[in-house]
């Protein structure tokens, strides 16, 4: 079949197989031609690894370190008539790589929340990697099944305490207007800290741990985000930040328990980018327009793979790795510049659909987001009838 992208709101419901692939190549490329991170460990387990952050840290690993990966996710499979998901066709395309480059990978997909499945990559653990060196945590989900209660909550994008009022822009329209959306209420606070905080990233270390799987140097991580003042009342003051603060104070409590054996656990501070799952924040995709725009002019842009990159190489340097006052991993420092901050507030309130082309960068925006999905690479023919049912 000939595949083209379909954006509904902010997901593409297409992928094309060639393409994910493609951009896939891009990364491992990308790392290959860094050279060899000293240090970096030999058995990894990436806990939502088909695309984003969790994708780059498992190509990361594997190409950069030569490391044995385990990748768990939960996406729709292929059939021979039928699209798979992105992040089915990035695994697929990264086991190829790997099984060519004799690098050992394997790939469960199901329900990373389930004690079912983490007893089946426990098992597969024990049996192939004997112990693991690091464990990242990337999971991003609307919703969790609690695997003891069997209760599923699903997580809400909203302020906390009182409305929230902005300007927001419709990517696929190219126009920019206003955004209001109502606090939540307790129940919805605590179902998004439910699915998003730290609580089976927890379970994840303690399932480890119990099957006698952590090396002696074993590091987990996670990933988060903190944003501007712009963000801040949607993001960090709001449910998701509820959840992040969650995660972070799980962070200090796995720190504590895995520190008497010479074990870490960090919360790493990303860079806003253009993931599946920033999309759909409203507020998010216009200040990452202008923020792209700022940190390309002034050299400082990076993508998944180059911010991941550059945290495994303060994870594993000689030295040791440096935090915040809060013990977070800072990668998001250059967004942070307060000169690049500067900026973009002097953007954000100039922005209008009328100059939202000029004074953003809304197109490298929108690339980025059919990227995604496996659409604009280069040396992809997207005119050509393309198997959607690719083996790995």
């Amino acid at each position: 079949m000939v595949i083209k992208p379909k954006v509904r709101g902010f997901i593409c419901v297409t992928a094309h197989p060639q393409g994910c692939a493609a951009h896939v190549q891009e990364w491992i490329d990308y790392i290959r031609k860094q050279g060899p991170i000293a240090g970096a460990p030999p058995r990894v387990l990436v806990v939502g690894s088909s695309t984003g952050y969790g994708l780059a840290s498992r190509i990361t690993a594997a190409f950069g370190a030569g490391a044995r990966t385990i990748g768990v996710a939960f996406e729709r499979p292929s059939e021979p008539d039928r699209l798979g998901t992105t992040g089915w066709y990035n695994t697929l395309a990264f086991e190829r790589a790997a099984k060519a480059a004799g690098l050992y990978a394997r790939s469960f997909n199901g329900d990373a929340f389930s004690d079912a499945m983490k007893q089946e990559v426990i098992a597969a653990a024990a049996a192939d990697l004997g112990k693991v060196d690091l464990l990242v945590y990337s999971l991003a989900s609307p919703r969790r099944t609690h695997p003891r209660s069997g209760v599923t909550f699903k997580s809400t994008l909203k302020p906390i305490g009182q409305p929230f009022a902005s300007k927001t822009v419709d990517v696929e329209k190219g126009t920019v207007g206003p955004v209001a959306i109502d606090p939540a209420n307790e129940q919805e606070i605590a179902d998004t800290v439910a699915v998003m905080g730290g609580e089976d990233w927890q379970m994840w270390v303690d399932a480890l741990r119990t099957a006698g799987l952590l090396s002696e140097r074993f590091t987990t991580v996670a990933y988060s985000y903190v944003g501007p003042e712009l963000t801040m009342a949607i993001y960090r003051n709001g449910t998701i930040g509820a959840a992040k603060e969650h995660l972070e104070k799980t962070a200090h409590e796995l720190n504590a328990q895995l520190a008497p054996s010479g074990g870490r656990a960090f919360v790493s501070i990303n860079k806003a980018l253009v993931t599946q799952a920033s999309s759909a924040i409203p507020v998010v995709p216009l200040y990452i327009s202008l923020l792209y725009k700022v940190m390309k002019a002034q050299g400082l842009h990076e993508g998944c793979i180059e911010q991941i990159h550059r945290l495994f190489k303060r994870l594993y340097a000689e030295t040791p790795t440096p935090v915040d006052k809060q013990g977070r991993i800072r990668i998001d420092d250059w967004e942070m510049r307060p000169d690049v901050q500067e900026a973009v507030a002097k953007l954000w309130s100039q922005v209008t659909t009328e100059n939202l082309a000029s004074i953003s960068d809304i197109e490298g925006y929108r690339s980025e987001f059919l990227k995604l999905f496996g659409f604009g690479l280069p040396g992809v023919d997207y005119d050509a009838e393309c198997d959607p049912n690719p083996t790995a």
